[in-house]
């Protein structure tokens, strides 16, 4: 089958990636049980928390409980799914990867500060956004997609083990603790209200502006 010329300069570039990560050897972060970190160029083999050391220094997360064919490609190209409230796109573009069996990290966009932390990343608002390794897709094509997917080397059928638990999705910018609203400042220089001017009431039996005499009837 002949490729059209577009497939050819894809499946260039992923390649000089792939072979590129190749040559440089990937080291591994490794926290044990008693929370001991060590270092090594091979993968663990147990339930040890693990991270990979890209070539750039970006720390890349490992699920060992993947199988290791697996476990290499999402670490060469990890998959992160930007998404959106009432966004139908972005619910296709997610089961595209949840029924492939595609390991990936969710981040959601719903703030100010979400959307300005997507424009920095793509230099646009708009959803659902991915990156597989450094590959942008800019909106939600399935053919698209799956090219990108099979070129980096993602299994078409599902490989995940029984049980796996997708990472829940998270905001792409942490959320702010709320700062309790401070009480106004005193003002030094205000000037207090005067108080009230009470006018006592005139002696029983004495002058009344109706009886400037005081006349007793």
């Amino acid at each position: 089958m002949t490729l059209p010329p577009a497939s050819h300069a894809l499946l260039a570039m992923l390649c000089l990636a792939a072979s590129g990560l190749s040559h440089a050897q990937q080291i591994h972060r490794i926290v044990g049980p008693d929370g001991k970190v060590t270092f090594s160029d091979r993968a663990p083999t147990g339930e040890t928390g693990s991270t990979v050391l890209s070539p750039s220094g970006a720390v890349v997360p490992v699920n060992t409980a993947l199988p290791l064919e697996l476990r290499q490609i999402s670490s060469r190209f990890p998959v992160t799914l930007y998404t959106g409230d009432n966004c139908a796109p972005c619910v296709s573009a997610r089961n595209l990867l949840v029924l492939r069996g595609v390991p990936f990290t969710e981040r959601t966009v719903s703030t100010n500060d979400d959307v300005a932390a997507l424009r920095s990343l793509s230099d646009s608002t708009s959803l659902p956004f991915a990156t597989i390794g450094g590959q942008q897709l800019h909106g939600f094509s399935d053919s698209e997609w799956t090219q990108y997917l099979d070129a980096a080397g993602y299994p078409k059928q599902s490989r995940l083990p029984p049980g796996y638990k997708r990472p829940a999705a998270t905001p792409l910018v942490a959320a702010k603790p709320a700062v309790p609203a401070s009480a106004p400042a005193d003002d030094a220089n205000a000037v207090p209200p005067a108080p009230a001017r009470t006018v006592p009431a005139p002696p029983s039996g004495g002058p009344t502006p109706t009886n400037p005499a005081g006349i007793r009837f």
